[in-house]
This record gives structure tokens, C-alpha cells and sequence, in this order.
């Protein structure tokens, strides 16, 4: 083989090998940044009532998920559903299994949709589980199907945290911020989430 020859045939296998290492890394950033998305309920999932006569609002299919779906997202994304419940009703059997469903999951970053009134509790007794992953919480005042809610905007500022927390730990995203979860509470007089007093 001449000179000219071998040259160009190693350079098409280096290229080749580049390739393929591009490939990989990019499949593991992707696997690194992927992101399993829970629905658990709340008033974010409120539908309005579907059956004939009905005043109550039920719970629906993942607003999360409606909302993921409409973006251009940079990447992979999977939904589940663990239960669908107000969040008043919700208890620890309940927690129980969504912590199960946490610990398999392949992903190291999780996105919980819950109800705002027992949030902080669930977001309490996942960490007390000391799951290897970042675990958010987050929900919404008004329902998604409401043109003035703010789920969206709670969605969005969760999966941008959970893109840049490298801590093991549970956070809730509501109001704009991101809290540890031993490190929230609400105002009786507003609903907001806030910081807790030391």
C-alpha cells in the first residue's frame, strides 16, 4: 500500500473512532440529563368535571406532561403516574410507593408533580429515605388548563434546577424558588411557599 494510501486509510478509521466517541459521550450527557417526570395529583392535573351534572373538579392526565410536550426539550424526558389524588388524601402508604417508584427508577433526576397542601410532607418523608437521586416537588395554585395558572412557570423553573443541582437531595420548586426540603414552609396568610426561619 502506497504512502498516500495508508494515510487516507487511517484517517477515515480515526474519523470513524471520533465518531463513535462523539456518539457515547453524547449518550451519556443524555443519560446523565434525563429526567423521569411523576404525576402524583393536585390541583395542577385539575380538569374541568366530565360527567354530565358534575360540579367537582377531577383529576386528569399529567399536566407536566402536556406542558414538556410543547417545548423543544434538549433532553429525554419519561412519564409515569403513580397515583392520582388531591393532595389531602394523600398518606404514607402512598409515599411509600411513590419512594419505590423513585428508587427504581434508571434516572438520577426526578420531577414530581403534587398537590400544594401536604407537599412539604411528602417532600420530608422521601428525603428521610435518603434516595441517591435529586428529587423536585412542584405543583401549581390553579389548574394547568387554567389560562392563568402558574404551572407552566413552576414546571419550567424545576426542570431548569434539577439541570443544574448536582446534590443527592429533595427540593420543592413553587413561587419562583427552589428549597430544600427542610428548609420550607408556607405563609398561613398568603399560601406561598417560603424560606423557613432558623
Amino acid at each position: 500500500m502506497e504512502k498516500s494510501q495508508r494515510s487516507q486509510s487511517f484517517s477515515a478509521i480515526e474519523n470513524s473512532h471520533e465518531e463513535e466517541r462523539g456518539e457515547k459521550l453524547k449518550q451519556d450527557d443524555d443519560q446523565n440529563r434525563a429526567i423521569m417526570v411523576i404525576q402524583t395529583g393536585g390541583t395542577i392535573d385539575k380538569e374541568y368535571p366530565r360527567s354530565m351534572g358534575g360540579y367537582a373538579f377531577e383529576i386528569g392526565s399529567s399536566a407536566a406532561q402536556s406542558i414538556l410536550e410543547r417545548m423543544n426539550l434538549a433532553m429525554p424526558v419519561e412519564y409515569g403516574s403513580v397515583f392520582r389524588k388531591d393532595s389531602q388524601e394523600i398518606n404514607d402508604w402512598d409515599r411509600e410507593l411513590l419512594s419505590q417508584v423513585c428508587q427504581a427508577s434508571t434516572q438520577s433526576r426526578i420531577l414530581i408533580t403534587h398537590g400544594t397542601d401536604s407537599m412539604i410532607d411528602t417532600a420530608a418523608y422521601l428525603a428521610k429515605k435518603r434516595i441517591p437521586k435529586t428529587i423536585i416537588l412542584t405543583g401549581a395554585f390553579r389548574p394547568e388548563k387554567f389560562k392563568d395558572s402558574d404551572a407552566d412557570f413552576n414546571v419550567g423553573v424545576a426542570i431548569g434546577a434539577l439541570q443544574t443541582i448536582q446534590i443527592h437531595d429533595v427540593f420543592i420548586a413553587m413561587n419562583g424558588r427552589v428549597y430544600w426540603w427542610n428548609e420550607v414552609t408556607r405563609n398561613q396568610e398568603t399560601g406561598q411557599f417560603i424560606c423557613k426561619l432558623k
